[in-house]
């Protein structure tokens, strides 16, 4: 049985970000943003998510001796970045294989523009 681990985000209510410069985000955007932002500021789930960026796809098992952290730490990681609709997962048996969102980064991108 094949099961999929969808992220968990609020919707958002701009079809692409505009530059943070280019005026007021709303409540909605602001709490996306920030949660986006607060799961890419710890340094273990930076350095995950750059590992998951860096390949097609990632296994959880993969994750764990590179990080020097133990499974469960992974897993609890690997919500919070899936939770901020950053990476997804699919679950194959014991493991979770973790993948970039398409287009994520490309609304982060869009934010940082000046």
């Amino acid at each position: 049985m094949v099961r999929r681990v969808v992220p968990v985000t609020v919707a958002s209510t701009l079809d692409a970000w505009r530059p943070l410069t280019s005026g007021v985000m709303g409540d909605v955007d602001a709490r996306e943003v920030a949660s986006i932002f607060g799961a890419l500021s710890d340094p273990v789930r930076l350095r995950i998510f750059s590992m998951i960026a860096a390949a097609p796809e990632m296994c959880s098992c993969n994750l764990e001796a590179p990080v020097g952290k133990s499974q469960p730490t992974i897993s609890h990681h690997t919500r919070i970045l899936a939770s901020a609709g950053l990476i997804t997962g699919e679950k194959r048996g014991r493991w979770t294989y973790w993948r970039i969102v398409p287009g994520r980064l490309d609304l982060v991108a869009a934010l940082l523009r000046p």
